[in-house]
């Protein structure tokens, strides 16, 4: 795309000058409410004494062992020296991020990416001493948040009112599977409580892979009329279904960059934003940048991000889409077994002047 094309929010980022020194890493882990152990690895790039951090949430483990592995024995080596942030980022399609063997699915490619780019924008933004808001000339607002829970086992609405009753009100992001029966869905919809209903219908290979069965998306989108209905597989049978829903549907998991949005079976009314998954910084904003212009409604996700990948997510959405059902409560919601008590939507937007320092 010609220059023109570049939103006036990445020319303002690519410009900033950035200085690479070395770089480090800390592992995370954590046992999640969806039954497994999170693994994640943030990557932190020094420079000018100070250090800019983004978070890989790829979802393997071996990855995350591969990577720990490659950077202490010197085999991962990031570019270092001075750069506008556009020339670090173009810089970094020269490297091997998965050196020897690749990672374990090709969506971890734009994963470890984002991880490399987003610290190179925390350390550039702290190497200029400024933030995002001042930057691009936005305001942090309150950012509400969904919690997203899987129902169990078999399945029931007991996470749900487990969850209630530490932040009573608060709204649900949840993956219906066709073990829900009809009285499930009666019972989660008298409770107004569930405002996504994620179908995942693009995984393959995954613990989470949902068959597209056009019965079972009836069911769903007739039993829970009011909710945004995202990533349906649109076949020659599913798509009766969405006849005359359309505004209602959409998309997370096949949404890496614009084109992919241009490619989707029509326009969207909806998109659910997961940073992680654009790869790039510009990819990120080229399509933010057109959604905001086109009427698209955007809301957050997260990746069980166990440190600061997470922030900067609330970040992008306190800027660019604070009101919609964002699926970013704080990490505490993902935790196998809840405390007393839950943070409470919206996330409160801190008092300019008192974080430390600026950055991402």
């Amino acid at each position: 795309m010609s220059d023109s094309h570049v939103p006036a929010e990445y020319r303002a980022i690519a410009a900033l000058p950035l200085t690479v020194d070395g770089v480090g890493y800390e592992q995370f882990e954590q046992d999640t409410s969806s039954g497994f152990t999170r693994v994640t690895t943030v990557l932190e790039l020094r420079g000018d004494g100070a250090t800019g951090r983004g978070e890989d949430v790829t979802y393997d483990t071996a990855d995350h062992e591969r990577l720990a592995s490659a950077l202490d024995a010197g085999e991962l080596s990031l570019p270092t020296g001075s750069f506008t942030f556009e020339e670090f980022s173009a810089s970094l399609d020269e490297v091997e991020l998965f050196p020897g063997e690749g990672p374990e699915r090709e969506d971890s490619h734009d994963y470890r990416r984002w991880a490399v780019e987003s610290a190179a924008l925390d350390l550039a933004l702290r190497q200029n001493d400024t933030d995002l808001p001042d930057l691009l000339d936005r305001e942090h607002r309150p950012v509400r948040f969904v919690a997203s829970t899987r129902l169990g086992e078999p399945p029931s609405a007991d996470r749900v009112d487990e969850v209630r009753s530490r932040t009573p009100g608060i709204g649900f992001k949840l993956d219906p599977t066709p073990e829900w029966d009809d009285d499930l869905i009666d019972d989660l919809r008298a409770r107004d409580a569930v405002r996504v209903v994620d179908l995942k219908g693009h995984y393959e290979g995954t613990d989470v892979d949902t068959e597209a069965d056009p019965e079972f998306y009836r069911r769903i989108v007739d039993g829970f009329p009011e909710s945004v209905v995202e990533d349906p597989l649109v076949t020659e049978e599913t798509r009766p279904v969405f006849e005359g829903e359309e505004g209602r549907v959409s998309w997370d998991s096949p949404i890496h960059g614009l084109d992919d949005v241009r490619a989707l079976p029509w326009e969207p009314s909806w998109l659910n934003v997961k940073p992680s998954r654009f790869g790039t910084v510009e990819s990120l904003l080229r399509t933010v940048r057109w959604a905001l212009d086109n009427g698209v409604t955007l809301y957050g996700g997260g990746q069980f991000e166990l440190s600061v990948g997470r922030g900067q997510a609330q970040e992008l959405a306190s800027l660019f889409y604070p009101d919609g059902p964002n699926d970013l409560a704080p990490s505490v919601y993902n935790e196998a077994s809840l405390p007393p008590e839950l943070p409470r939507s919206p996330i409160a937007v801190p008092a300019r002047g008192s974080h430390e320092g600026f950055g991402f």
